[in-house]
Formats: C-alpha cells, structure tokens, sequence
C-alpha cells in the first residue's frame, strides 16, 4: 500500500455575525495492492458531531485498467454507537480489487479545535505529497510543535490577507510496528493550538492555567445542603469514619463505590448531580470524580485532579501546552502519595491504569486565598509503582512416584501482587463459584493443560484485599507431563514448570524502542526431591545470568541459579524489571534478560542411576 496525496488544510475565519469557525478538508489518494488493506479501507469513516456540517464529499474508485467508479450519496452510510449513542458517516467503498487506487476528500465546518490538536503525518506505509495547511485571520497567530523527527511547520510570510503555516513533504517513510513499541506515539506528527490574539492583545489562550480553573470549577463544586447530606449518608454507608489512616479511608470509598455505582459513558446533567448519582448509583466519569473530592473532603482527605495522556499513543510534552495531551483523568491523594481511576473498574489506589503512568501530567489543586478559591495547575511526573509493588511469586514443590519416575507429584503455591493482580482481584466478588473456578483452574494450569488438579484452595479472593494481600492460590497436582523415559535414563523437563515465556527473536535491527505495560518481578524457587539411587548430570545447565546495569544499579535481571543437599534440589529463577521505557542503546541487554526467562523453560534435567 502506498499514499499518493495524503492533504490536510485547516482554515479558521469568521463568518458574518458568528463566532470563530473552522473549516477542513482532508483529501487522500491511496493505492491497495492487498486483499487485507482492501479489508481495511473498505470503509473510511467521516468526522460527523453535533457540532459540524459536512459540506462536502467525494470519492472513487480508479481500477488498474483505468476504469473509474464514483461513490454517490448511497454509498454515504450513517451507523449508531450502540453505548454512546454517537452517530457515525462513512465512504462504502465496493468494486476494489488489488492495485486499484481509492481517493476520498471531505469538507467539514465545525466548532473551532484551536487548544491543541494533533495531526498525524506517518502511517505503516510510504505517504508521498505529504501536505499540511493551516489559514487563520490576521489576528490570531498558532504555535507549532513537530514530534518524532517531522520537520518543522514554516510561515509564509508572503501571505497578505490572512495567515499562513504549512508544512510540504515530498515523502514520509513507513514505519513498520514491532513487538512491544509504542506504535502510535512514535509516528511522526505535529501539534498546533492557538497562541495569541492580536485584537486584544491576549497571550497564552491554550495555557493550562484556563483549563486549571475550569476543571477546578467543573469538579470542586460547592455542594448544597441536601447534597451535603447525600454525602454524609455515604461516608457512612462506606465506612470511611470507621477507618484511621488516609489509606483506610480512601481504599473504603472507592470499594464501596466500585461494587455499587454503574459508571457510564454518557454525561448527562443527571450522571454527574452529586445528590442523583448517590440516590441512583449511577454516574458519568464527572460525576465520580466529584462524589470522590466531596466525600473525602468531608473526611479531611484533599485530593488533585490530574490530566494526562495514554503514553502508548501520546507522550505528554512538559513543554509545549496543548489539550490534545489531556486525554485522560486521574485523582491523586497528595497525603498517600498514591493515584486511581475513577473511569476503570479494575483500578485501586496506587494501580492507575499502566499507560497513565511514567508520563507527565497537569496536576490541579485546589487553592484558598481569604475566602476566595481556585484551582491551580502544575505539570509533574507520574511515578510509576515500583516493581516491588508487582510480584508474581511460585513456590513449586516436586517429587517422583517411586513406583514410576515418569509420574510427579507437585505442590503449586502462587501468588499476584499489583498489576498482575489486576484483572483478577478487584472481580472475584462478583463472579459466581462456578466461574471463579474456571479461572483458578485456568491460572494453575498456565505451567500446563494437561496437568490434573487433585486440589486448589484460594486465599485473599476478596475485592478489598487487592493492594494489600497478594492473591493466592495452592494446588496440589499429579502429571505425567514433565518426564520422558530414554532407556536407563530420564528426562525431566525443569524449566516447563514455570510455564511458557515470551521470546524476543530479531531477524533484523531493531528500529523502534520497547515500552512494557509496568514494572515487575517474578520470584520462582523449585524445590525437587530427586528420587533415590539417581542423580542430575547437567545440573549447571540451570545457571543462566544476564542483567543489565545503569550506574551501578541493576534494572533488569534474570537470574537462575541452585543448591544441593543430599537428594535436595532448590532451583531458583528471579526475574525483575524495574523500568519500563528500553532505548535501542540497551535494547540487546533487554533481549538476552527476556530470552533468559524462554531459555531456562527449555531445561531439561537428566536423571541417570547412580554408578
């Protein structure tokens, strides 16, 4: 697939006795030499809001004979987002066949997007006459930031009648994904917001400093008083005046309310009344977020609202302010030092969302001066939890049917802390046993299906444990699995234990670096009885060592190493990683510490008779 055109044009003006208006036109040729691309671009969705007008659109299809097809109004479908209720417009595109080219362009009036929006001028294929314009009346001046090595937007300074930025490119390479990079934030693009107007002379029009004071607004309102008894009525229903510490007392909030309250995506006026949403249990991401900074405000609990950005798709910049960055909310507890998300079910104090963290965000707080309050923001890093904060944990107990080596008795005990606990934990409350016990089956058997569970007992499978007791669960198991026979001897395939890991093969040089979802350990010990009158022949097999090391601290590892006493075998395979963001620089350490962990699962241990 190769882009022929790929043209964005952005004009701002003011029509006769309205406000400021924007006009866009996208217009992109596209040449589909795949039946997946085909699959892909049948479709090609037009922006369609409440507040826009689709002026104009066009589109065809040219076949590699020449022949040419133009899409009518038919062909301009409208379908409904079932849970949002939005309304969506899109090209059908029908008769494409491999080589043929697809061109569409659309003209769009709408409110204004002028704090910050992002323009995206890279994709997984070659884009040739690479275009982007933006007009605006002489008074208003944009500010341009270019990412990911875009060259910068330019003015044009022969222009007379209104202003002109653009950006010209003859062509934009592809940028092919691989396997755990950050994809989207990665892609070449530009950012522009409005800066200054030079009509009244106002500076800083897209600063943080107006969105600081209307979230303030927005979210710390002032609450009447039969909200305050709503409130009140809360506080205690959750249990939050039981509690002693802010910990306590934030934990029981949020428990409460993410047993009891429906969160929906729809922002009614009614989702996010403070009094409707605790008589109903049921609210939008605002009306959360206000029932949260009211209630622990009642208890002595301040809390910040924080702005940021998914870092998989968008790094927040410190440096340049635009709202295209404030894509997603947290709430911080500057007492605990820790973040949640209102917005996901699965999130707990201290385990926001993975890929809001290690990022930037705009932190807002509240401030008083007299009796004169407002809200003021200040752009800080989100910490991501320590990998301590994140432990998958195996003890694995091994012994041999005398009666038949082949045959093994194991005691499994397994523990998850923090991420790896996630989307387990904070559920088991409202899933019914039979479930429940797929899943721990499930979980158990990740060393290997075919493995026969004689007996599982649970421990810490309650909604409030997660974040202060590790999920737990203890099998007991008898399999045949792990052991062939070769003649005299037998093979016994340690690493298997431990269950699959993941491989990092690189075919060619690694072009992009690897983000992880959060920081990690893994903790495993092996204790095997070797049956009487055999021993282990290869038992150095079991050392594997590689780690990578920045200023004399190591930040990545694997590690397996053993101890023998008598018949006793302890094997152990630690495993850390305790950063996320791996530049290519130090890419081939990562690698080697990854395929550590695929290696050792391939140890075979050979059990001979004893001479």
């Amino acid at each position: 697939m190769i882009a022929f055109k790929d043209k964005i044009i952005s004009e701002f003006y003011y029509p006769e006795k309205e406000g400021l208006t924007e006009y866009v036109l996208e217009h992109r040729l596209l040449w589909l030499n795949s039946d997946e691309k085909i699959e892909d671009y049948n479709k090609i969705y037009l922006p369609y809001r409440s507040n826009s007008k689709l002026l104009v659109s066009k589109a065809r299809v040219i076949s590699k004979d020449g022949t040419i097809q133009e899409l009518d109004e038919s062909k301009i479908l409208t379908a409904q987002d079932e849970e949002t209720q939005r309304t969506y417009k899109y090209f059908a595109f029908e008769g494409v066949t491999k080589g043929s080219f697809i061109e569409y362009y659309y003209v769009v009036r709408q409110a204004p997007n002028y704090k910050g929006n992002r323009v995206t001028m890279q994709s997984s294929y070659l884009m040739n006459n690479v275009e982007f314009d933006l007009y605006s009346p002489k008074n208003l001046f944009f500010k341009f930031k270019s990412y990911n090595g875009l060259p910068d937007v330019k003015r044009d300074t022969l222009a007379k009648d209104k202003l002109h930025w653009a950006l010209h490119i003859k062509s934009v390479e592809k940028l092919e994904k691989e396997d755990l990079a950050p994809y989207n934030a990665l892609k070449k693009y530009l950012v522009y917001k409005l800066d200054y107007n030079k009509a009244n002379n106002t500076h800083g029009i897209s600063s943080y400093d107006n969105i600081s004071k209307n979230v303030y607004d927005f979210l710390f309102v002032d609450i009447s008083k039969n909200e305050a008894a709503s409130i009140e009525k809360l506080v205690n229903e959750a249990g939050l005046k039981d509690k002693k510490d802010d910990v306590s007392k934030i934990r029981a909030l949020e428990n409460y309310i993410k047993k009891n309250f429906y969160i929906s995506e729809i922002n009614s006026d009614e989702l996010r009344n403070i009094k409707s949403v605790i008589d109903n249990k049921a609210a939008s991401e605002i009306g959360l977020m206000r029932i949260y900074i009211a209630a622990l405000k009642s208890v002595g609990i301040p809390t910040e609202v924080v702005l940021t950005s998914d870092r998989s798709q968008v790094k927040f910049d410190n440096d340049f302010e635009a709202d295209n960055f404030l894509t997603d909310y947290l709430l911080y507890f500057p007492s605990v030092k820790k973040y949640t998300s209102v917005k996901e079910m699965n999130s707990r104090l201290g385990y926001p969302p993975s890929e809001l963290t290690d990022n930037y965000g705009l932190f807002i707080k509240e401030v008083a001066l007299g009796n004169y309050k407002s809200g003021v923001g200040k752009i800080k890093y989100i910490k991501a939890p320590d990998a301590e904060e994140t432990v998958d944990t195996m003890l694995i107990d091994v012994s041999f049917d005398p009666d038949d080596l082949t045959k093994n008795y194991i005691k499994l005990d397994r523990s998850f802390s923090g991420y790896y606990a996630i989307f387990i934990q904070p559920f088991l409350d409202l899933v019914n046993k039979e479930d429940a016990d797929k899943l721990y089956d499930q979980l158990i058997k990740s060393m290997n299906d075919r493995i026969t569970i004689k007996k599982k007992t649970v421990f810490n499978d309650k909604s409030e444990l997660f974040g202060i007791k590790p999920f737990r669960l203890v099998a007991d198991i008898e399999t045949d699995v792990f052991v062939d026979k070769a003649g005299r001897k037998y093979l016994f395939k340690l690493g298997e234990l431990i269950g699959p890991q993941i491989e990092m093969y690189q075919k060619k040089k690694r072009q992009l670096p690897v983000e992880s979802d959060y920081n990690r350990i893994y903790n495993r010990v092996i204790n095997v009885e070797i049956p009487q009158g055999y021993q282990i022949s290869n038992l150095d097999d079991i050392n594997i060592h590689h780690f990578y090391e920045r200023d004399g601290k190591k930040l990545l590892e694997f590690h397996s190493y053993y101890k023998l006493d008598g018949n006793k075998l302890t094997v152990y395979a630690d495993e850390y990683y305790k950063i996320n963001k791996i530049g290519l620089n130090f890419f081939e350490d990562y690698r080697s510490v990854i395929n550590s962990a695929a290696d050792f699962n391939k140890i075979v241990l050979v059990l001979a008779p004893v001479k």
